[in-house]
């Protein structure tokens, strides 16, 4: 493949921004070699500057479900634009989106629209400490929600990549107020909370971890969150800016049947517009101002092209059968994957929750911090680049979780597989 005009894009923009990057994990430190750069996307493919194709796994980072430039989404986006972009006042899509959360996340009983996945965590958390007089709180190894500075302490995602969980410029003072656990530690829980559990604002956790690769929660251990918040009056707050709509309609809290008192969405809702929103019991919402006296506010919050795009997106995702199909594509990729390792003798394990998955190279199924940090990165690398070199993109981090589109066909999935096959050899 060439990438000439992505390479003179690269040498320019290091000139010009941090790493030649807007974020981290763009720049392929972890994978080396230069980012390619897109010109557009649709449906399950990405286009290069350059004229190739990629299949790709990324959709966004997650929120193009739906797969790229949906017509049904571009369609709404425009009608929209069309009277205005942005108007500092209420419209009547933020009502209608406020609805249609609360309808199908039913823990969510009053949200707030904010901008991004990391504004809206750092909201969830202000409010627990505000509504409990409590400021410790606890999250967990390789769990990333944002660039808080209550999050960078042992964070996962760029910061695993980049090989800095502990990002300097965080103030030592909020650093001793986070608590970090290992995630799936039912015992390292109890301990902590017989310990200090009264003095805890909040709990935040990704029910599925989707930042040190996709780890799944072990049987019960979701449960026995719940019930140790509950048990001291903590706050538990979901972090669904990834699994939020992706896992299940409802998110992960549904398909674990799980109650959080707080949850945080992302980019689904916007349908890959900046967006991100906030939400649960009323009593918790009702604090925050100008009902309470937690304060938060954002100017482009509730942005009216954002909702347009995301309601759009969340009617495409209540057709029937939607959740049924994405899983089967899940799975469909995942075993090929296996499989396709397993005969070019390359030890992989896959974990897989409906449209999200994670590939790890090494034999044991990963379900701990300490395993996924375990695995061979070195080989993932030499994957990563035969599987670009073959035209399908995967996320450039062994430590990112994938994400497959309704847009995806079962004739993609096979091409997928098929270039695995050469590109596990290469691996190896």
């Amino acid at each position: 493949m060439n990438h000439a005009i992505s390479h003179d894009l690269f040498t320019r923009a290091i000139a010009l921004m941090p790493g030649g990057v807007n974020s981290p994990v763009r720049a392929f430190k972890s994978v080396g070699g230069d980012p390619f750069f897109a010109a557009r996307a649709e449906g399950a493919y990405l286009f290069d500057v350059d004229g190739n194709r990629y299949i790709d796994y990324i959709g966004s980072w997650g929120p193009m479900i739906a797969g790229h430039a949906h017509p049904a989404v571009i369609e709404a986006v425009t009608r929209v634009a069309a009277d205005g972009l942005s108007f500092g006042v209420p419209n009547a899509l933020e009502v209608t989106m406020a609805e249609t959360i609360t309808r199908l996340v039913p823990s969510c009983e009053m949200v707030r629209m904010v901008n991004s996945g990391t504004e809206a965590t750092l909201s969830a958390i202000r409010l627990a400490r505000g509504a409990t007089g409590r400021n410790r709180m606890v999250k967990f190894e390789g769990c990333y929600h944002g660039h808080g500075d209550s999050f960078l302490v042992k964070a996962g995602s760029g910061a695993l990549t980049l090989g800095v969980p502990d990002s300097p410029g965080v103030p030592k003072a909020l650093a001793d107020l986070t608590i970090t656990l290992p995630y799936n530690d039912a015992d390292a829980a109890s301990a902590l909370f017989a310990d200090c559990g009264d003095e805890i604002a909040a709990v935040i956790v990704e029910p599925i971890a989707g930042n040190m690769n996709c780890v799944l929660p072990n049987p019960g251990y979701l449960e026995h969150l719940r019930m140790l918040c509950t048990r001291h009056g903590t706050v538990l707050i979901f972090d669904e800016v990834m699994t939020g709509f992706r896992v299940a309609l409802g998110g992960a809290q549904a398909r674990y049947g799980i109650t959080p008192d707080l949850s945080t969405f992302g980019k689904i809702i916007g349908g890959g517009m900046p967006v991100g929103a906030y939400g649960g019991r009323r009593d918790l919402m009702a604090q925050i101002a100008p009902s309470g006296p937690i304060y938060q506010a954002g100017t482009l919050s509730g942005n009216p092209v954002a909702m347009a795009a995301g309601l759009a997106t969340l009617e495409l995702i209540q057709a029937p059968g939607f959740y049924e199909s994405l899983e089967a594509k899940t799975n469909r990729l995942c075993d090929g994957l296996e499989a396709a390792a397993r005969d070019a003798g390359v030890a992989v394990s896959t974990n897989r929750s409906c449209a999200m998955y994670g590939l790890f190279f090494g034999a044991e199924k990963v379900s701990t911090f300490a395993q996924a940090t375990s695995c061979d990165v070195a080989g993932f690398r030499r994957f990563f680049h035969a599987m670009l070199k073959r035209g399908v993109y995967f996320a450039p981090s062994a430590f990112e979780a994938g994400f497959i589109s309704a847009a995806h066909s079962d004739a993609d999935i096979d091409a997928t597989i098929a270039a695995a096959r050469e590109a596990f050899c290469m691996a190896a």
